[in-house]
């Protein structure tokens, strides 16, 4: 029988290790006593689900631990006046999303008329707070009359409704030159509060009081400390690790493709802030995205799992209110410095939903079921359901399940990649194909041009089995696996295309994919 004393050591090894998970999330985290705190612990190098996350054109997002649940707070993306509301997402595990519409809007807070922006989320005193931008003032606005600024709301659970706290902003001047935008609040493990903002190039911080609500101030009686680094120009973002303070933002023009977050790190939540070359951690990637920035983090409490959580632009997208939310594993190297942040692509299905992908050609619909997307063609036209990716040397994997055990040569169903003008389906595309058909039979086919076959004859595929397919597309031409990952069934020497996007394709059957990952091949 164990001693009182080891009761009494591990007794106290569980309590500081309660502490220190407890403690990891401090300026995110509720100690209500009303649900489970702490959530699930996720382990994924991306959305795993696939990127965008949720639906719909958001941007901005901050994030936060709230019972038990990881919580995103964004910008609704759309013209300055039809920003007039701020929507939330929880979920149990970063896969399945919950939306809660509309937890503040502008009739919650009287002077607030357009550009409601950047919400960063905050606990403390069994008060949940939203802090947000509003109205876009600019330089000289607020000395002619015109109110707007950085606003707090409150509210008595996570996804609202949010009302406004004090009924005017809480900063609605310039100070610094910093325009009163995209701010951040952090709570320090010794429990001082910090708010974080600032567009037009300038960063400052101030020191929020216990109620959240005030300022107070610094030792020299300012309110207002100026810690602008180099290339800022906005999307401040606090972020505390062994004792280290880093300080994350946003350069570039957020419309441009150019948008990316670099950081800077220091010993004390004041600065001075130090960088070194190589701070930039984001940036597009002209196969998945461009405009990558203005980010959040999360942090999985009690471990040393980091994700980045953004907005960025699809490829094909120009519209600057066209951004998506996403997020992928930021890694720390052993001195403490932020790893680049490598973009990746997967998707599983695990969320029930295919956002991100697109149908081209065919007159039925595909859906997610059991996880998995199902594809359906009914003419030897086929169809086509495609990523906004371009990539160029590649490994695609993914797994397919043929519904038909048919001996037609015309039914198959497959990966297209390095795809160009897929707008009008496979009949007008230009780019490749590799398929299997219950024929017996792996193929590629040459999209585009007079629409080159090869294929080989005589391979076991049947109806209803899961087949794991993973084409390497090289700069001398492509290989075709199909489970075995050392021999290829298939060669095609060819350079036609070199590059464009990914998806599957169906031709006069049904089938069902999973598992897509796709990677430049090094």
């Amino acid at each position: 029988m164990p001693s009182l004393s080891s009761k009494l050591k591990v007794s106290l090894e569980v309590a500081l290790a309660l502490f220190a998970i407890a403690t990891a999330s401090a300026n995110t985290t509720d100690t209500t006593d009303d649900a489970p705190q702490q959530p699930t612990i996720v382990d994924y190098t991306t959305s795993e689900a696939g990127n965008p996350f949720v639906d719909g054109w958001y941007a901005d997002p901050d994030t936060a631990i709230y019972q038990g649940l990881y919580w995103v707070f964004p910008t609704s993306s759309y013209p300055y006046e039809e920003q007039t509301y701020l929507d939330a997402f929880s979920s149990p595990d970063l896969v399945h999303w919950t939306k809660y519409p509309n937890i503040l809007t502008t009739q919650d807070v009287t002077w607030a008329k357009k550009a409601v922006w950047a919400p960063a989320p905050a606990f403390r005193n069994g008060k949940y707070y939203i802090y947000f931008g509003a109205n876009d003032i600019q330089e000289g606005e607020p000395e002619q009359g015109v109110i707007g600024g950085i606003g707090v709301a409150v509210a008595d659970s996570p996804q609202g409704p949010y009302v406004d706290a004090i009924g005017k902003p809480l900063i609605g001047t310039y100070n610094n030159s910093a325009q009163p935008i995209d701010q951040d609040v952090f709570i320090d493990d010794d429990g001082q509060a910090y708010i974080y903002y600032g567009g037009h190039g300038h960063a400052n911080v101030a020191k929020l009081k216990e109620d959240m609500i005030s300022f107070d101030t610094f030792e020299d009686g300012t309110t207002f400390k100026e810690i602008t680094p180099n290339n800022y120009v906005e999307g401040p973002q606090m972020l505390k690790r062994n004792g280290k303070y880093y300080l994350m933002w946003s350069e570039g023009g957020w419309t441009g493709p150019d948008y990316a977050v670099s950081y800077a790190m220091a010993d004390s939540p004041l600065g001075p802030f130090y960088q070194v070359d190589g701070t930039r951690i984001l940036q597009q990637d002209a196969a998945v995205a461009k405009g990558s920035g203005h980010n959040g983090v999360i942090h999985v409490p009690g471990t040393d799992i980091y994700y980045i959580v953004y907005h960025r632009r699809p490829l094909s997208e120009d519209a600057g209110e066209h951004r998506v939310l996403c997020y992928d594993r930021m890694y720390f190297s052993e001195d403490g410095s932020i790893q680049p942040v490598k973009m990746l692509v997967k998707d599983n299905f695990d969320d029930g939903d295919m956002v991100g992908w697109k149908t081209y050609g065919g007159e039925l619909d595909p859906h997610v079921v059991d996880n998995k997307l199902e594809v359906k063609s009914d003419t030897e036209d086929g169809i086509i359901v495609a990523l906004d990716a371009n990539f160029t040397v590649q490994t695609y994997d993914a797994t397919i399940i043929l519904s038909d055990s048919s001996n037609d040569v015309t039914t198959s169903a497959g990966l297209v990649f390095r795809v160009t003008d897929v707008t009008s389906g496979p009949s007008g595309a230009k780019g490749y194909y590799a398929g299997l058909s219950t024929a017996g039979r792996v193929l590629i086919t040459i999209l585009g041009g007079d629409g080159t076959t090869v294929f080989v004859e005589g391979v076991d595929i049947k109806a209803g089995i899961e087949y794991h397919v993973r084409v390497s597309a090289t700069e001398d031409g492509v290989n075709v696996f199909v489970d075995d990952f050392e021999s290829p069934v298939l060669v095609l020497s060819d350079t036609t295309y070199t590059q464009g996007t990914n998806g599957v394709a169906v031709f006069n059957t049904e089938a069902k994919f999973d598992n897509v990952t796709i990677a430049e091949a090094t």
